[in-house]
């Protein structure tokens, strides 16, 4: 297994990105529906705009198998940088083989050797796999603890 970091400009990164959302978003924990048309366009357009973009991808030898759509911020409190780890999708098929895990620990060990101070991300109150994987990797609830808010546009 490889940890391959995005390289926005590159068509099979782009391919791959599309790929896996699409396979997140017909998951029940996604939208439980295929990615709409024009969208894929419009994700890889949007994400070339973000200068603080920090991409990953787990690669098999044969296919990419993993997705971490990151974004890079600053910590004022720790006077370091930090990211959060927003969209994190293991494929299906690969799924309950262990590549989630070992996906995530590459990433930590990507963190840890590029001095940022922490990864954050959020996982749905109803996802008790994911919760169980981020915890047995040393994630845990904020503290003190937080909401995740959001106010629609």
């Amino acid at each position: 297994m490889e940890l391959v970091k995005i390289d926005i400009n590159t068509p099979s990164h782009q391919a791959a990105i599309i790929e896996l959302m699409n396979d997140y978003m017909l998951d029940e924990m996604g939208l439980g529906a295929p990615m709409k048309a024009g969208l894929a366009e419009k994700i890889i357009a949007g994400l070339k705009e973000q200068p603080n973009y920090l991409g990953f991808l787990y690669f098999d030898g044969n296919e990419f198998v993993a997705l971490a759509n990151c974004f890079v911020a600053f910590s004022t409190f720790k006077a370091k940088q930090l990211f959060n780890i927003h969209d994190y999708v293991v494929h299906q098929k690969y799924r309950g083989k262990g590549y989630g895990r070992s996906f995530l620990k590459a990433i930590n060990d990507y963190g840890a050797e590029h001095d940022f101070c922490k990864i954050t991300l959020e996982v749905r109150h109803d996802n008790p796999k994911a919760q169980r994987l981020y915890k047995s990797l040393n994630f845990e609830e904020s503290n003190p603890p937080m909401y995740f808010w959001s106010a629609e546009l």
